[in-house]
């Protein structure tokens, strides 16, 4: 089930409050900033801070190659202010 469109423009990450990269195929909310990862079950983001997952360097740059050549999304545009 994909996540609606305007909770993709308000979500955050619940650490840092900054953006997270949202990939569609693996129901996964990313943090590369903090390298933790949020899941997604039946298009609900699970964003609780002890249930997130630690990435490892191999899986972190895996998930930063495939966000710059596919063009992954950002979350948390609506209310960004500079």
């Amino acid at each position: 089930m994909p996540l609606d469109p305007l909770l993709i423009e308000v979500l955050a990450c619940p650490i840092d409050k900054g953006p997270l990269l949202f990939f569609a195929d693996e129901d996964t909310l990313y943090n590369p900033r903090l390298r933790r990862a949020y899941r997604i079950e039946d298009g609900i983001p699970v964003m609780l801070p002890e249930e997130a997952r630690e990435v490892d360097d191999a899986e972190h740059a895996r998930l930063e190659k495939k966000a710059a050549d596919e063009g992954v999304p950002e979350t948390g545009h609506a209310g960004h202010s500079a």
